[in-house]
C-alpha cells in the first residue's frame, strides 16, 4: 500500500486525533506484530527456517523501541522488517489443509501492519511539523496577554508554568486576592517551558514562580537527565533575577497510563526534593496528596488519569498556598477577605 493510499486510510477509517498512536499504544501495537511474527511463522516450517532473521531483528526492533517509543528510525525499522516478513510469508507455500488459527493470525498481521504504517506516517508528519514550526516554544501563546498585564501590585506576583495540569487549572477559581498568572500550555515539555521562560515569567516580573512540568517528557520517554537538566536550567534563570522559584512534584497518574511509569515518576520527584533542598528552592509535593496506597493516582481525583479533576486541584491548591505563602509571604500582604483563597465546590 503507498503513502496515498495510507493517508487516504487515515482519514477515512480513523478519527484524526488517533492516527498518531500514543506511545503506550504504539508500544502495544509493536509487541503484538512481533508476536504474531512468530506465531504465524511457526506455523509454517518453510517460512519459519528463511524469516528467521527477520522475526529475530524485529524483536531487538521491539526491545530498543520500548526504551524510545517515539523513535522515528526504530518505526520504520520494525515498519520495513514486517514488510519484509509478509513478502516471504506470500511466496512460501502454505500447508494443506491450512488452520484457521493461522489464517486469522495472518489476517491480524496484515492489519496491523497497515496500522503500524499509518501511525509512522503520522509520526513523520508529526515531526516534520515540529521541524518546521516557526514557534516552536509557544511564544505567542501568551503574547498579547503579556502586553497588557500591569505592574505587580501590593500582592506578591506568582506564575504558575506549566503544561496542561497548569493550563485548565482557573487559578481564580480556587484563590482569591492573589496576583497569580497562569501560564500553562498543554502538551509541553521541560525544555518548551525553557524557552518561554524569559517571556512568560522573567518579563512578567513576579515575586516567585511555580514550575510544574517533566510529565509530558516521561510520556515520550526522554531521559531522566534531560528532565532534571531543563528545571535546573530554569531555576538558575529565575534566582538570577531574584525570583523565588518553587518545583512541583511530578503528580501521580493511573494504572493504565504506561507510559509515564511509576518507578520513574517517583525517581524524578526523589531527585527534585533533593534539588529543591540543596538548590534555595520550595519543593511542592503534590504526589503525596493525589496518590493512593499504592502510588498511583486515586482514581476520584481524575477523569482520564491524568489530569485532575476539581476534586483533585481542591486538593491541590492548599499545597500551593501554603508553598508560596512561605516562599514569599503572600498571606500577610493579603486582606482579611483574600485569605479565604480556597473555593470548596
Amino acid at each position: 500500500m503507498n503513502r496515498a493510499a495510507l493517508l487516504l486510510l487515515a482519514l477515512t477509517c480513523l478519527h484524526a486525533d488517533d492516527a498518531l498512536l500514543s506511545n503506550s499504544d504504539a508500544g502495544q501495537l509493536a509487541k503484538h506484530v512481533v508476536q504474531l511474527m512468530e506465531s504465524t511463522s511457526a506455523a509454517i516450517p518453510e517460512l519459519q527456517l528463511a524469516a528467521a532473521p527477520l522475526v529475530a531483528g524485529a524483536g531487538h526492533t521491539l526491545a530498543a523501541l520500548a526504551k524510545q517509543p517515539a523513535s522515528l528510525p526504530l518505526t520504520a525499522e520494525l515498519v520495513g522488517r514486517t514488510r519484509a516478513y509478509l513478502a516471504i510469508a506470500d511466496a512460501t507455500p502454505k500447508p494443506y489443509p491450512f488452520s484457521d488459527t493461522a489464517a486469522k493470525q495472518f489476517t491480524e498481521l496484515r492489519n496491523g501492519y497497515e496500522r503500524l504504517q499509518i501511525h509512522l506516517i503520522a509520526l513523520m508528519e508529526a515531526k516534520e511539523a515540529q521541524t518546521h514550526n516557526p514557534d516552536p516554544d509557544d511564544l505567542k501563546r501568551y503574547a498579547d496577554e503579556n502586553g497588557r498585564l500591569p505592574a505587580p501590585g501590593v500582592s506578591p506576583r506568582v506564575v504558575f508554568l506549566g503544561d496542561s495540569i497548569t493550563d485548565v487549572w482557573h487559578l481564580n477559581e480556587y484563590f482569591t486576592g492573589r496576583d497569580f498568572i497562569n501560564r500553562g500550555i498543554g502538551g509541553q515539555i521541560t525544555s518548551q517551558m525553557l524557552g518561554r521562560m524569559k517571556a512568560d515569567v522573567l518579563d512578567l516580573h513576579p515575586r516567585a514562580v511555580l514550575i510544574l512540568a517533566g510529565t509530558n517528557d516521561l510520556g515520550r520517554g526522554a531521559s531522566l537527565e534531560s528532565i532534571e537538566n531543563n528545571i535546573m536550567m530554569m531555576a538558575d534563570l529565575a534566582h538570577v533575577h531574584s525570583i523565588k522559584v518553587l518545583i512541583a512534584s511530578i503528580l501521580p497518574v493511573g494504572p493504565r497510563r504506561e507510559e509515564r511509569p511509576l518507578p520513574k515518576i517517583q525517581q524524578l520527584n526523589q531527585w527534585l526534593q533533593s534539588y529543591c533542598a540543596k538548590a534555595d528552592c520550595v519543593y511542592v509535593d503534590y504526589y503525596s496528596k493525589l496518590r493512593d496506597p499504592s502510588g498511583f493516582l486515586t482514581p476520584d481525583l481524575s477523569d482520564d488519569g491524568l489530569h485532575p479533576n476539581s476534586r483533585g486541584y481542591r486538593l491541590m491548591a492548599p499545597v500551593a498556598i501554603a508553598a508560596i505563602d512561605s516562599a514569599v509571604g503572600g498571606a500577610a500582604q493579603t486582606s482579611p477577605a483574600s485569605k479565604r483563597r480556597v473555593h470548596v465546590f
